[in-house]
């Protein structure tokens, strides 16, 4: 098991990256007359400062109750692997937030290192608003007719986890860990996008309202969705749905593509 003391020296060791500047280009959604809920695409390119940017794997779980969830993420896990060893090349921060599988990497070195992360002091939330999805989600979103349990034990095994990388599914902890490092960009990729993407303490939601500036990679993430609901549209569409949500309200999006781009 890994001290205390030497978890936190390979914290700071992994930090030490070189200023590597990058421009990016993001996509966001404006309401060209306010009140007319008529939205358009705007698409921008943005400075991004690589030794100020992290990215974080939501949810990626070894097995979802959902069969046609769990096939879904094993096809994002073959995107996501060379994507972040790209990023790894870079000196970007990973962290993988399987959350509720803590328990499965109590021993990992990348877990310690992240439990021995001085704490960082939470700022006042900011009070934004949060619109409805527009997706109908209520009986859980699975497209393939299974009953909810709990499926879970750990990330996906073929993700590859780096030996600088970190494990945490805590918004304190991850926050700590950012400010730490200087981070003022988070990536957020990982399932599901009305959900888990939004909703845990580590995802859009909670760390904006921390005053992190996050963006989602829209190719690697996918939404709970069955197209026997509301609003009646394939699958993709609906996850497309919920990313103009996010573009909407949350943060702008981004694809693995263009950041590979910008990182060149």
């Amino acid at each position: 098991m890994l001290s205390r003391r030497s978890a936190v020296a390979a914290l700071f060791a992994a930090g030490a990256s070189g200023q590597t500047g990058a421009t990016l280009k993001v996509r966001t959604r404006v309401e060209l007359f306010k009140g007319s809920d008529e939205w358009r695409a705007s698409e921008l390119t943005v400075p991004l400062q690589l030794d100020r940017t992290a990215v974080i794997i939501c949810d990626m779980w070894d097995q979802h109750w959902c069969k046609g969830a769990t096939a879904r993420v094993g096809h994002l896990v073959e995107k996501a692997n060379p994507f972040l060893e790209k990023l790894r090349s870079k000196k970007v921060l990973v962290i993988h937030a399987p959350s509720e599988t803590m328990e499965f990497y109590k021993d990992d070195q990348r877990r310690l290192a992240m439990l021995s992360t001085p704490k960082a002091p939470l700022p006042t939330a900011l009070h934004l608003s949060d619109p409805p999805l527009p997706i109908d989600d209520s009986k859980g979103g699975c497209d393939t007719g299974d009953s909810f349990f709990k499926a879970w034990k750990r990330q996906h095994p073929k993700l590859i986890i780096g030996p600088n990388d970190l494990i945490s599914d805590k918004g304190d902890e991850v926050y700590s860990a950012l400010k730490l490092r200087g981070i003022t960009h988070l990536l957020v990729m990982g399932v599901h996008t009305n959900m888990c993407i939004l909703n845990r303490s580590f995802a859009i939601k909670q760390m904006t309202r921390w005053g992190m500036k996050c963006l989602l990679i829209r190719d690697l993430t996918d939404s709970m969705y069955n197209p026997a609901e509301r609003p009646f549209v394939s699958h993709d569409a609906g996850t497309e749905l919920v990313v103009q949500h996010i573009e909407k309200y949350w943060a702008p999006s981004t694809t693995s593509v263009d950041i590979l781009a910008a990182i060149r």
